[in-house]
């Protein structure tokens, strides 16, 4: 029998995790203000599958082979760690570029894969899937349950991803940022750097 209670627990764990600022989080939010919601939720989405597939590798127990197999993390982490160091390039990129009011926005399914290819390169997110798992899991719980944890977690993950598409591409915020463009992305691009390299120098650390 599923315990809704400890449903409501790992969703509000995951959620907690999700919603901080993150290269995630903080690119959708920089996409939102700059392109506009439905770019954003294109995005966003593509984030929300990249989390899907974290779940199913937590929740099938690969996140606990994956966390103990040094060289597989090694190689995720310096990937993962390399594409955000490429965002914090294309960040900086545009920070150096002046201001443009003629904004072209590039085919859609672009957004998509770019979204989708940010969280698949972050194995970091296993750890956070398996610890919301774990708030409201315990060692005797079924397949069902385990099931619909994942389900909850993924939903929460969704809502997140929505709420910083919908709430970042208001029309004040598309116009702070048109207005700051240069430093936010400068603000971005450094952000990403740190991220990246930090996630470089992780995979060398045992």
């Amino acid at each position: 029998m599923i315990d809704v209670s400890a449903l409501a627990i790992t969703a509000a764990a995951f959620f907690v995790v999700a919603v901080s600022p993150g290269p995630a989080n903080i690119s959708n939010a920089a996409i939102a203000m700059s392109y506009g919601r439905k770019t954003s939720l294109i995005y966003g989405f593509g984030l929300s599958c990249g989390l899907v597939f974290w779940g199913m590798v937590a929740a099938s127990g690969m996140g606990a082979v994956l966390q103990s197999s040094f060289y597989v993390l090694m190689v995720l982490k310096v990937l993962g760690g390399l594409y955000l160091l490429w965002l914090a390039w294309q960040s900086g990129r545009s920070a150096m570029q002046p201001r443009s009011d003629n904004v072209t926005v590039s085919y859609k399914g672009r957004w998509f894969w770019r979204g989708l290819i940010l969280n698949l390169s972050n194995p970091k997110s296993v750890i956070a899937w398996m610890a919301a798992l774990s708030v409201g899991l315990g060692p005797d719980d079924s397949l069902i349950s385990v099931a619909a944890a994942t389900f909850v977690c993924v939903a929460a993950g969704f809502l997140n991803n929505l709420l910083y598409s919908v709430v970042f591409s208001v029309g004040g915020m598309m116009a702070g940022y048109r207005r700051f463009r240069r430093w936010i992305d400068g603000v971005v691009a450094g952000l990403f750097a740190v991220a990246g390299l930090g996630l470089v120098r992780s995979a060398f650390s045992r």
